[in-house]
């Protein structure tokens, strides 16, 4: 039985490797610009190709899918916490209107700073979208000590966030028409227009929080038990409960700040991985989540720019298409066993 388990696990990850690798070459690969393999290779190592080609693997190609694989992790981890936190399933922060918050707060920092015709920094936007996060998490955390049943606080979560989306239609409605190019396509979710500066400020913001979160295995598996289980076994639960929703908030309001809301990737992406290891040990689900969430970023980032190419979709059209499907068999699946 154990021997079982551990070749699952390891298989698990090896799959998620492999599927990682895959779909990285993919979208190296995939563009409306066709490169061959060995221009691509040149590229890469360093050669010379020409400015145009290398510009695009350099600048667009790389930073983009590096940004899809770091954001998609960041946003799956954000969900698994917020499961936890709440013992609901279906809990994310797209559906409990907390990415909703963060895209409110971080379109009218936008729309300050570039009324005054001053730049905007990764800095300032993952702060103004920290703080909409918060706030959302706040009128949802002040709902559920008023209501008893999960499904409630989803459906005030849902309202939470159709309220603020409306606020951010409305400033976008009224804003300049400079303004209004830079924020359309950001609101419906993008990974478009990533640079290296946005990649390396992302890389450290969900690399310290995920190393945090991975120190947390042992609490969460404690608290995964039962509230009860958890003081008895020394975990600090105002402490403990505080970090779940600090952490999660950062993932959120990261990942908000430079590709907008992106939905069902926090709900779909976790239950995926706990029917892949059979288990929701947080030492394999967190790197699992974080892996899982990139792989399938990746995947829908691909669909997303070359299905109907030239034309663009929406990271979160596709996002929903394929996590949406996966959440409504779960669901079913879990109320039938």
């Amino acid at each position: 039985m154990k021997n079982t388990r551990t070749l699952r696990i390891w298989g698990g990850f090896w799959l998620l490797l492999l599927l990682l690798f895959v779909f990285i070459l993919w979208n190296i690969f995939a563009g409306s610009v066709s490169l061959s393999a060995s221009d691509i290779w040149r590229i890469l190592l360093g050669g010379d190709v020409g400015f145009t080609q290398s510009q695009i693997i350099v600048k667009i190609r790389l930073p983009r899918l590096l940004s899809a694989l770091i954001l998609g992790g960041a946003l799956s981890l954000s969900g698994y916490l917020l499961q936890t936190f709440f013992h609901n399933p279906i809990a994310g922060p797209f559906v409990l209107g907390i990415s909703s918050g963060a895209k409110l707060t971080v379109c009218m920092a936008l729309l300050l700073l570039l009324s005054q015709g001053r730049a905007t920094s990764s800095a300032v936007l993952i702060a103004a979208a920290f703080v909409g996060a918060m706030l959302s998490m706040g009128f949802v955390l002040l709902i559920s000590q008023r209501v008893k049943r999960m499904s409630l606080l989803v459906v005030c979560g849902v309202m939470i966030g159709y309220i603020c989306s409306a606020l951010t239609d409305f400033l976008v409605t009224f804003a300049d028409d400079s303004s209004i190019v830079n924020l359309h396509n950001w609101s419906l979710g993008s990974f478009s227009g990533m640079s290296w500066e946005n990649v390396k400020t992302m890389t450290l913001v969900c690399g310290v929080t995920l190393l945090l979160t991975f120190l947390l295995s042992k609490p969460i598996r404690a608290y995964q038990l039962g509230e009860v289980y958890a003081q008895n076994m020394g975990v600090p639960l105002r402490a403990f409960r505080t970090a779940l929703i600090l952490l999660s908030s950062v993932l959120s309001a990261c990942v908000t700040a430079f590709a907008g809301p992106i939905s069902f990737v926090g709900i779909a992406v976790p239950h995926l991985m706990k029917s892949l290891f059979k288990s929701a040990e947080p030492l394999f689900m967190i790197p699992a989540c974080f892996l899982g969430g990139g792989v399938f970023c990746l995947f829908c980032d691909l669909i997303a720019r070359t299905a109907f190419a030239p034309t663009e979709v929406s990271i979160s059209s596709v996002t929903a298409v394929f996590g949406a499907p996966i959440v409504i068999y779960m669901m079913i699946h879990r109320k039938a066993a």
